[in-house]
C-alpha cells in the first residue's frame, strides 16, 4: 500500500496560530490528534509524522500517510513539500493539499485534482516546486471578505467570534474528507462533500 502526503497549509508562529490562513495547518493538527500522533521538526523545514490514516472496509487500519505542517511562510510552502516528498518517495499524485479557500463558503469542504491556484501563494509555491498542477486539494472554505476589506488583511485575521464556535466542526469536516480521500479515492469523497 503506497504511502500518502498529507500537507496543511498556514504560516509559522503563534500570532498566526489562529489566522483563516492557517486552516489548512489545523485540520493537521485535529488528524494527528485523531491518531495520536506528534507531529516532529523534519530537516525538509516541516513538522511531520507518520501515521495510518482513517479506517478500511471491516476495519483494518487505513493507508500510510505523512501528515506535515511546513513551517516557512506560506508563500515558500513549495520548498518543504517537495522535501518531504523526496524524501519519504512519495509520488505527486499521493500528495493531498489541505488549503483554505476564499471562493467557498465558510465551514464548506471542497475537493479537486489540479486546476488553478486562484491567486492562492501557498498553491502557487507548491506547483512552483513540484512541477505540476495535478496533486489533489482539500479546500475548506473561509468565505469572502466583508464589504471591502482586502483579502490578503482577511485571510491573516482570526476567525470571528461566531465562526470559532463552528471551527471544531469544520475542522472534523477537513479532517474525515482528507481519510474518505485517501480510503475511497475523490470521486467518493466529492459525492458526499458536494452534495452538502
Amino acid at each position: 500500500m503506497d504511502t500518502w502526503l498529507i500537507v496543511g497549509l498556514g504560516n509559522p508562529g503563534p500570532s498566526h496560530a489562529g489566522n483563516r490562513h492557517n486552516v489548512g495547518a489545523m485540520v493537521i493538527d485535529e488528524l494527528a490528534a485523531r491518531a495520536g500522533a506528534t507531529l516532529r521538526s523534519h530537516k525538509a523545514r516541516a513538522v511531520a509524522s507518520e501515521i495510518r490514516i482513517g479506517t478500511l472496509p471491516g476495519g483494518a487500519p487505513g493507508p500510510r500517510a505523512v501528515i506535515a505542517r511546513p513551517l516557512s511562510y506560506m508563500n515558500e510552502s513549495g520548498g518543504p513539500v517537495a522535501g518531504l516528498l523526496s524524501f519519504f518517495k512519495i509520488p505527486v499524485e499521493h500528495l493531498v493539499v489541505v488549503h483554505d479557500e476564499l471562493d467557498i463558503p465558510f465551514a464548506d469542504v471542497r475537493l479537486k485534482r489540479g486546476g488553478g491556484e486562484g491567486g492562492h501563494n501557498g498553491l502557487k509555491s507548491i506547483t512552483k516546486s513540484v512541477g505540476t498542477r495535478d496533486y489533489l486539494r482539500v479546500r475548506v472554505g473561509i468565505g469572502r471578505p466583508p464589504g471591502r476589506m482586502d483579502a490578503a488583511a482577511f485571510v491573516l485575521k482570526d476567525f470571528s467570534g461566531a465562526e470559532r464556535t463552528e471551527l471544531p466542526f469544520l475542522l472534523g469536516d477537513g479532517a474525515d474528507a482528507v481519510e474518505k480521500l485517501v480510503t475511497e479515492g475523490l470521486e467518493a469523497t466529492q459525492q458526499v462533500f458536494h452534495s452538502r
